[in-house]
């Protein structure tokens, strides 16, 4: 065989590329490939670690762009998902609200529910959904400065009927112990 002939039986049209089962083949490896080494703490804490950067990045951005230095919760949270409609899509179910924390509940399809979705080892609310929340803690946690203690992000399960995790986001006052 000569340089043509393998040439021609290799093309492939950039167009035909499938780039998204290639990010999901690599998700599911690397997330089983990180286990393997260094096991469930380490996993959970490295991908966590991995969405915090760019959680710092965006509240940065934010802070800047809106020339302030601390939101309230529902105003950062409208600002943040307005920002990021290009790789969520989040619609709030209900809203609860004590002396001590308000709590959020959310419909959330992200940009990793494909990947999860299509790989038969991933699993919603498992550990590569890590990385979201530590990108939402560490975003949210530096828009609301001092207004909340603690901010806690939790996994509630899966409806398939509309593609998307429930999931609670709580928001702990700093006058309140969680």
């Amino acid at each position: 065989m000569n340089k043509e002939e393998l040439n021609e039986n290799i093309k492939n049209n950039p167009d035909e590329l499938n780039s998204l089962s290639g990010f999901e083949i690599i998700c599911e490896a690397l997330v089983y490939k990180i286990y393997d080494m260094f096991g469930r703490n380490g996993l959970l804490s490295l991908l966590y670690q991995i969405g915090k950067g760019p959680g710092e990045t965006i509240a940065k951005r934010i802070k800047e762009k809106y020339n302030k230095d601390k939101f309230e919760i529902l105003e950062a949270m409208n600002i943040l998902l307005t920002e990021l409609k290009e790789y969520y899509s989040v619609q709030i179910r209900d809203i609860e609200e004590n002396d001590e924390m308000m709590r959020l509940v959310i419909e959330n399809r992200c940009f990793l529910r494909n990947p999860i979705k299509h790989r038969p080892k991933l699993q919603f609310g498992k550990s590569l959904c890590r990385v979201n929340k530590g990108y939402f803690e560490c975003a949210l946690n530096d828009l609301l400065g001092d207004n909340v203690k603690k901010i806690e992000i939790n996994f509630l399960g899966n409806d398939d009927e509309k593609d998307k995790c429930i999931e609670e986001l709580k928001f702990y006052y700093n006058n309140s112990n969680p």
